[in-house]
């Protein structure tokens, strides 16, 4: 059975990335992509799927104990994990370097103290476990083959075939290391080179190293900001700029629920978000090769912008059920692919505008397509901004004509002014300006709940969004306003779970709800952000601080987030880690730091 979604490290290439369990368990991996199928799916399932276990031996009927400690080497996404066993003590160093060539897991074992003996475990299941490949000796090394796909395996120790899986039982002691690395490469072609652990090792941190030195942040919560910017670069897919969400499909919103998606594409809201995190950190060229991502994805065809695209820029999406999979903690359907990915969703518009205006501010070179894109997407919400869409929450239920998606379509076209105002674009200005008082008469009229003081989730509707927090953030209208105060007081009364932490909107138990789902789901993350946000902007800073901090304490020990936090079941749930969870944290970060809301 899987682990805890906390109990969970991440180690990537940034081209797709491996989940590691505290007991050394490589659960997840899907090769050589983010969104590829699964050569390790026993996140999803059980060991039958795809495992690969990697620490000190034990009884075949007792559980593989879990490490004493853990923790990334400095700056890094080098993870070690140490054992301490009657019989001495055991480091693992798991990482997988930038990759130049094939893509590669490289696991190196060190004694640390005493003599342990170690057990190395590797279940290769293609096709997210369906799959048993052919699994042979090619001069010396081992090789799994299934189809397309090729996974080569390299150690120096001893292994062994056993029960469709091929082990290596070895003891080691002080200061010896034996490494062992899988190698991902079509099965077609050549082998892949031989790998060079501790070269590997060194490159990799090396990487980080110097990526890390370019943070411009240097604030009291420098430690967090930190961890969530690598796991940021993480979820980016180096080749062509785009961000995924996540690396996992169908982590659970609720335990034992329908709510299972899958994150590993590129949604253009969540990697805008992200794009402006590392534009304020100062990672400018993150910033330039997603712009280069987005033009090419929408291309020409604006009109029928997509809310995400796959990582290289894909449209085609298409979702699946995987009914072979029991899903996590029997969390089923396994979905892959998504269907959301053609839904009308007009708030991205002003996401996209929104990080497309804050590269522009903060010098990135001019692209002029880029302010040809942004005019004619304009023109698309002339004609469509008053429209019913699926909304920010890519709801499965009717289309409504929800709060945040008029305002992200008021900010795209303020935004669009603000760069015809600079000169470096032309436009009917009047025109625009003239709409954009448009769309902010029509939310304040109808959008607005004078009796209870606050605006609603929809027109004509009375429930709440935690999405209305970012109304006085993209100043569609003061932090001062009394509409914004009465806003952010109702969502603390309305939608704050018992221990403070804010949900999205209300969920209906058994019966479907807004979303078109039945079921309910955790506090989502990034809206408790949001809120921490909104209370330092209206002077409630210690309030503010407060309520970070709490939030900080939710990252597992490794610094790394979910997207949201079950308040019953007391732990992370959702797909993991979430670049939309890490993104307000960063962002609340220096915004907590500028207001001088830290303690000590």
């Amino acid at each position: 059975m899987a682990g805890r979604i906390e109990d969970y490290a991440l180690i990537g290439d940034m081209q797709t990335a491996a989940l590691v369990c505290r007991d050394g368990t490589v659960d997840w991996l899907c090769l050589p992509r983010f969104d590829s199928h699964a050569v390790f799916a026993g996140l999803l399932g059980n060991e039958e799927h795809g495992f690969w276990r990697l620490g000190p031996a034990h009884a075949a009927d007792a559980e593989p104990p879990s490490a004493s400690r853990r923790s990334y080497r400095g700056d890094s996404l080098v993870l070690e994990s140490e054992w301490d066993t009657p019989r001495g003590t055991v480091r693992v160093t798991d990482f997988m370097p930038p990759r130049d060539g094939a893509p590669q897991l490289i696991r190196i074992v060190e004694g640390v103290s005493g003599r342990v003996p170690m057990r190395s475990a590797l279940r290769m299941r293609f096709s997210y476990g369906r799959v048993v490949p052919w699994v042979h000796k090619h001069e010396g090394r081992t090789v799994a083959v299934a189809g397309p796909d090729s996974v080569w395996f390299d150690t120096t120790a001893e292994t062994y075939g056993k029960s469709l899986t091929t082990y290596a039982d070895f003891t080691v002691a002080p200061g010896e290391k034996i490494a062992f690395t899988i190698s991902w490469q079509p099965s077609h072609k050549e082998p892949p080179a031989l790998p060079e652990p501790e070269q590997s090792l060194e490159a990799t941190e090396e990487f980080w190293r110097e990526w890390v030195e370019h943070c411009t942040y240097h604030g009291p919560y420098r430690e967090a900001v930190i961890r969530s910017l690598i796991t940021l670069k993480a979820l980016t897919y180096a080749p062509t700029g785009g961000i995924v969400a996540a690396p996992t499909t169908s982590l659970p919103e609720h335990i034992g629920g329908v709510r299972n998606w899958d994150y590993r594409y590129t949604w253009l809201r969540d990697a805008a978000i992200t794009l402006s995190s590392l534009l304020r950190t100062g990672y400018r060229e993150e910033a330039r090769a997603w712009r280069e991502w987005l033009l090419r994805a929408v291309a020409g065809d604006p009109e029928n912008l997509q809310i995400m695209y796959g990582i290289a820029g894909e449209r085609e999406l298409g979702e699946a059920e995987l009914d072979w999979l029991p899903g996590y903690e029997n969390s089923a359907p396994v979905r892959v692919g998504n269907g959301a990915a053609h839904q009308l969703q007009l708030d991205v518009y002003g996401e996209v505008t929104e990080a497309l205006h804050l590269a522009h501010m903060t010098g990135l070179a001019r692209n002029d397509y880029a302010a040809l894109l942004q005019l004619k997407l304009i023109r698309y919400l002339e004609d469509h901004w008053d429209e019913p869409d699926e909304g920010i929450w890519e709801v499965r239920g009717p289309r409504r004509h929800f709060v945040h998606s008029k305002v992200m379509a008021w900010v795209a076209v303020d935004r669009t002014i603000k760069l015809i105002e600079s000169g470096d674009a032309d436009g009917p200005l009047e025109k625009w300006r003239e709409l954009r008082d448009d769309i902010h008469r029509d939310v304040c009229e109808r959008g607005y709940d004078k009796e209870r003081n606050t605006f609603t989730q929809s027109y004509g509707s009375k429930e709440l969004d935690a999405s209305l927090l970012l109304i006085p953030q993209v100043g569609f209208l003061p932090p001062d306003d009394k509409r914004v105060i009465g806003t952010i007081e109702a969502i603390q009364r309305e939608l704050s779970t018992s221990d403070g932490f804010i949900l999205r909107y209300p969920t209906s138990g058994d019966d479907e709800g807004v979303d078109g789902l039945p079921g309910d789901e955790g506090a989502f993350l990034a809206c408790s952000f949001w809120m921490a946000d909104d209370l330092a902007m209206i002077g409630r800073v210690d309030e503010a601080r407060k309520l970070f901090e709490k939030l900080l304490a939710l990252r597992n020990d490794l610094g790394l987030l979910a997207e949201e936090w079950d308040p019953l079941l007391k732990r992370q749930v959702g797909n993991f880690p979430q670049a939309f969870s890490h993104v307000p944290l960063i962002d609340t970060a220096l915004r907590l730091t500028a207001s001088g809301a830290y303690g000590g």
